[in-house]
């Protein structure tokens, strides 16, 4: 599903409007830079930006400030086999010898649109050779060359090419956004679903769109027709939310043994520790949002909402405290 229903335009990508409205009014005012770095999380649409971009430069019938998707020039950067855009992965042409063949390329013009467009996917992987490199191409680029850079880890940019690129932060796609473009795509592809399910998938992607649609395949293969709440939990490894709110009952009521023996029980029935703590997180999370006062914004079942308002003796700060341990216990069980 990622590669089917890759955007194509820049009004298709979700949740980066700052980003791609930013770009279509700069083509419109004919201020198109040199140098684009794009960084943020993965899976936002760094790489599929980048493509789009590519295309409005080189279209030849370019509408609204989007490609049209339907001549040459567009058709063949969707296949890749373009003469004019050339993509280079950084991890794989890291090295000072790949810049210097990229750099003696720059200075043929394009075969058949207004620019050369070089687009260099993790480019923080360029060796410190390979920057320096890069750098006196980034100052003094000839006029039809485009440099449109991507990197999931922009603190490891140099800044001598951070001051000479125009940098673009992508942002987290919130849950809201994920489950409405993938309730489009399911109802594109004629699969019954349910809504619950369906943001279960978008909390799960953790703000990556191409990772809720990698989701959305594996559940899609393994169910027959209907994608329902207790499937997706099946597939993905999701714990119910009825488990955590007896975890923190537990708590509450200060049984100690009762707690570990129901812990205990969680992981010999095969939960897996890093979902499970995942899961509290988010739950201590919400809990902690709703004695605050904000219960508008929370993703709480009535359940658990009826007893912190009823039986619950934690404070806004005690939820803060559990949180913070355990999120440093999720981040200790990473580097085991």
């Amino acid at each position: 599903l990622s590669r089917k229903c890759r955007p194509q335009r820049f009004d298709e990508v979700v949740g980066q409007i700052h980003i791609t409205q930013t770009l279509q009014n700069a083509i419109g005012m004919d201020r198109v830079a040199h140098g684009y770095l794009l960084a943020g999380p993965r899976g936002v649409g760094k790489t599929t930006t980048a493509r789009i971009l590519a295309k409005v430069l080189s279209c030849a019938n370019s509408q609204d400030r989007n490609p049209c998707n339907k001549c040459t020039n567009c058709r063949d950067i969707t296949k890749g086999s373009s003469l004019d855009v050339l993509e280079l992965d950084g991890a794989s042409n890291r090295g000072i010898d790949s810049i210097r063949e990229l750099k003696e390329a720059v200075k043929y013009p394009p075969g058949s649109g207004k620019y050369r467009i070089y687009i260099i996917d993790e480019v923080h992987m360029l060796t410190q050779e390979a920057f320096n490199a890069l750098l006196k191409t980034l100052e003094e680029p000839p006029p039809h060359i485009v440099f449109i850079m991507a990197t999931t880890d922009a603190h490891r940019i140099p800044t001598t090419i951070l001051s000479r690129t125009q940098k673009f932060d992508f942002k987290l796609i919130s849950v809201n956004d994920i489950s409405v473009y993938l309730k489009k795509i399911l109802k594109s592809e004629k699969i019954t679903f349910d809504e619950d399910g369906i943001s279960l998938i978008a909390q799960k992607a953790e703000g990556s769109l191409r990772d809720s649609l990698s989701l959305l395949d594996q559940v899609i293969a393994y169910s027959d027709e209907i994608l329902d709440v207790e499937t997706v939990r099946d597939v993905l490894g999701i714990i119910e939310e009825n488990v955590f709110l007896d975890v923190i009952k537990l708590i509450n009521e200060k049984n100690h043994q009762e707690l570990i023996t129901y812990i205990n029980k969680l992981l010999n029935d095969g939960f897996a520790i890093p979902y499970f703590i995942s899961g509290l997180n988010e739950f201590l999370r919400h809990c902690m949002i709703h004695q605050s006062g904000d219960s508008d914004i929370i993703n709480l079942s009535e359940g658990s909402i009826k007893w912190l308002k009823s039986e619950c003796r934690f404070s806004l700060t005690d939820f803060l405290r559990m949180l913070d341990l355990s999120l440093q216990f999720e981040s200790n069980l990473k580097h085991i």
